[in-house]
């Protein structure tokens, strides 16, 4: 049988769609491959800047993507703390909170000092209505800035909301579920430093589970 009298057979098709397939899925894992780290360093660097948004310069001087653990809310979700250190003295914490906006998740990530106050808190993820909602970004306005220095003894309980409800934050003019949901979701991590504090600074690193 001659390569012509092969090419008629329907077996030779399907062969030879296998071979392409096989060599285009190796080709496709041969450049992901490649590339994993580059990506990887990337994603680092991101999240280190990220870090550095909620804490003042020169508060740490070691490596918090090192310095991280984890712990498991009521609910079952995880909880990646970065741990801020002089030293060995503990300065601070970051991590991620999150609440229901309007159009869905609000997610934050905000930074606090050893006796629980806010060190800065800056939003990364929100679909909220851009020109009302999304003033709660620092590249759109300072309200986000209304957190720092702020804990859970000041304000008091009755007071941490927006001031629609009786509270001390501001509330955007036809846009008042947005900043209910921040001052919800920090209100929530000073919650969780508070009933973690004893442990965050003394659990053992881990590695973190990506959120």
């Amino acid at each position: 049988m001659n390569f012509e009298q092969l090419r008629e057979k329907i077996g030779y098709h399907s062969v030879l769609l296998g071979v392409i397939g096989l060599a285009t899925s190796a080709a496709l894992a041969l450049a992901n491959h490649s590339t994993l780290d580059s990506i990887r360093a990337a994603e680092a660097k991101d999240l280190q800047d990220s870090l550095k948004q909620v804490l003042p310069d020169g508060l740490a001087d070691n490596d918090l993507l090192k310095d991280a653990t984890e712990f498991t809310k009521d609910d079952g979700s995880k909880v990646t703390v970065y741990r801020a250190r002089l030293g060995s003295d503990p300065k601070g914490a970051v991590f991620k909170v999150a609440s229901r906006g309007y159009a869905g998740d609000v997610v934050a990530l905000m930074g606090v000092d050893v006796k629980g106050r806010i060190l800065g808190v800056r939003v990364i993820k929100h679909q909220e209505t851009p020109g009302l909602g999304d003033k709660i970004e620092i590249a759109k306005g300072t309200w986000i800035t209304a957190f720092d220095g702020k804990s859970l003894a000041e304000p008091d309980t009755a007071h941490w909301g927006v001031k629609k409800d009786g509270g001390i934050f501001d509330q955007f003019a036809g846009a008042t579920i947005t900043p209910r949901a921040v001052v919800k979701a920090v209100k929530g991590g000073l919650d969780f430093y508070a009933a973690h504090k004893d442990e965050i600074f003394t659990k053992p690193a881990q590695l973190a589970a990506k959120e």
